[in-house]
């Protein structure tokens, strides 16, 4: 019971870190690259000493295949960064995340393409709610949303920001029983290289405050949330770890109002709700009473 409680207190911090994520993007003053780019050096850093305290230095821990991938999986996750983050200035950081929370729906895709799993009947009920959920949150645009389209170019970026999220989970599935810090630490260190042909080191912050946005956004939301976050994946059974999961997007919509005065119209309330229903739905394994034809009986596993 100890490790339960240990778990779900290392979870619910690592959700509440993600969620504030936001606001330190959009306070860095940085453009999206320069973000990603000073956020990946700062985690990678402090991943290094995490992970050579933990002893995932010493050679053999890795194959040629499974650093590939995990490369492979770093490219995915910088990618994903740097949409979602973009898509803050465009559609807001509540509707952002909401949107990129269809990440599930995604994995569900990739996983019946590349690992042929089935995708069972209940599985596409939650599949049509979130994409229902979706249609709402898009005709909810709000009328003070700037730009011609923006709204709309900051929904395409949260989904395709949760699409390369779903493809470096795939991976995840091809790398088990692989340290995780010692990937995570692959990915910030493969978006570096990727980056820093990008990093405009002319328009560096002026401030302290300034760089303890950067290296706060690197220290505790890249290496501390990885050391929470798979600390409690560890320790809490996969129902509860996907139930706390749903603190993020909760703690992204109370900083947006708090932080930025955003508040979500009822459309975009009704929208996202009907997301998170159907993600949660998908992530705990919720099923759905189907009818049953009279000519013959569904098996049991096409509602599982």
């Amino acid at each position: 019971m100890n490790e339960i409680r240990r778990g779900t207190a290392e979870m619910t911090a690592a959700m509440l870190i993600s969620g504030t994520i936001g606001w330190f993007v959009l306070m860095s003053g940085q453009p999206v690259t320069g973000v990603v780019f000073w956020r990946c050096l700062f985690g990678a850093l402090t991943l290094l000493v995490i992970c050579g305290a933990m002893g995932l230095l010493r050679p053999g821990i890795l194959s040629l295949r499974t650093f590939a991938i995990a490369v492979a999986s770093g490219i995915a996750i910088v990618l994903n960064w740097l949409l979602l983050f973009a898509a803050y200035s465009h559609a807001s950081i509540s509707i952002a995340t909401t949107v990129y929370n269809t990440q599930p729906f995604m994995l569900l895709g990739l996983g019946a393409l590349f690992l042929g799993e089935k995708i069972t009947l209940t599985k596409l009920f939650w599949l049509g709610l979130a994409f229902a959920g979706m249609a709402v949150i898009v005709e909810g645009k709000p009328a003070e949303t700037a730009g011609i389209g923006s709204y709309a170019i900051g929904i395409l970026l949260s989904l395709g920001a949760a699409f390369f999220y779903a493809l470096a989970a795939l991976a995840a599935k091809w790398l088990k029983g692989t340290p995780p810090h010692l990937i995570a630490l692959i990915q910030v260190s493969t978006g570096i290289l990727m980056l820093a042909p990008f990093a405009d080191f002319s328009a560096l912050p002026r401030d302290a405050g300034g760089w303890s946005i950067l290296m706060t956004m690197g220290i505790v939301h890249t290496g501390l949330m990885y050391v929470l976050l798979y600390g409690a994946i560890q320790k809490l059974p996969t129902h509860l770890t996907g139930a706390l999961s749903f603190i993020y997007p909760i703690a992204a919509i109370v900083v947006d109002r708090f932080a930025f005065g955003h508040v979500l119209g009822m459309a975009q309330i009704i929208g996202a709700v009907i997301i998170l229903a159907a993600a949660a739905g998908m992530n705990l394994g919720w099923t759905i009473a189907l009818p049953r034809p009279k000519s013959g009986r569904l098996s049991k596993e096409a509602t599982e």
